[in-house]
């Protein structure tokens, strides 16, 4: 089964490190946020970031998706990481490097063992070559699976390929995380875009993940939200067409028809599950942005 429409145009790392920039997050429309105690830790600060971070997923970001990125569970830190965020009222938690079910049983595992909501998710970042073919086992390694977000600045290092505009070296990559995702029903978010001053190649970038089939992207600053939030949402016409879509396959349908014309487009029930998914999506975004503009009022 698909997952229920959430908005994840736009999900920013945040440094747990950084008290000022996890209180400015309160103010930003991201759709969600990545509170970070791996790459965006030095290794004498992983302690207070942790406690940062839990302060801050207690504190709340109104209906926006938090996740915790927590270190590796082979560091000095990742257990603690874990527990810590697992009553600590995020969303989810964020593993680094995932490369095989085991890994996410373990994880489930010991979220259970420290008292973590059902709700919880576990959220796997897919950034080498062994996390790549073995995508689909992964997909499937637990109930409590939330997503995919995709780390393709450490998979090209890994690859030794070139991190292209188009992205083909690593494709292949991109598309067997997608078909696993989809397979077990879970979201997938793209990775990052590091030129911070290329404007143009940073809307070209999420217009290929859309294309792709991603449900949003990864930010590392604020000023790129804007570009992400507008590009992976449904349009204004794209959500008028979905909704005729709807009514008129109703309506035949009430006729004992399976299949209608609309515009000269021949409409089956499989464009009205998209339809139906575009418009649960931008009713979703506009429940968001509602309660963003009321926590800022």
């Amino acid at each position: 089964m698909a997952a229920p429409a959430r908005p994840r145009r736009s999900v920013l790392y945040m440094p747990g490190s950084n008290t000022r920039a996890l209180e400015k997050a309160k103010t930003l429309a991201a759709d969600g946020l990545i509170l970070d105690l791996e790459d965006a830790v030095a290794p004498d600060a992983k302690v207070q970031a942790r406690a940062n971070v839990v302060d801050a997923a207690a504190a709340g970001y109104g209906k926006r998706e938090v996740l915790i990125r927590i270190n590796g569970l082979n560091t000095p830190w990742g257990y603690a990481d874990l527990q810590a965020a697992a009553t600590s009222g995020c969303d989810g938690v964020l593993l680094p490097k995932v490369e095989s079910a085991d890994t996410v049983r373990q994880v489930e595992t010991l979220l259970a063992a420290h008292g973590a909501p059902e709700h919880t998710r576990i959220w796997c970042m897919m950034e080498t070559p062994r996390g790549m073919l073995r995508a689909e086992e992964i997909a499937g390694a637990s109930a409590r699976l939330g997503g995919f977000v995709m780390g393709t600045s450490d998979l090209a290092k890994d690859l030794h390929c070139l991190h292209t505009p188009m992205r083909l070296p690593m494709i292949t990559a991109l598309g067997l995380c997608l078909l696993a995702a989809r397979a077990h029903g879970l979201a997938i978010i793209d990775g990052v875009y590091l030129d911070l001053n290329d404007d143009a190649g940073f809307e070209d970038a999420c217009r290929q993940g859309l294309e792709l089939g991603f449900d949003g992207k990864t930010l590392i600053h604020p000023k790129t939200v804007a570009t992400a939030n507008r590009v992976f949402a449904p349009g204004e016409d794209a959500v008028a067409w979905a909704r005729r879509i709807i009514e008129a396959h109703a309506e035949a349908s009430r006729a004992g028809q399976g299949v209608v014309v609309v515009d000269g487009k021949l409409i089956e029930n499989l464009h009205v599950e998209d339809a139906r998914r575009q418009v649960a999506l931008a009713e979703a975004i506009a429940g968001l942005e509602a309660d963003l503009a009321r926590t800022d009022a």
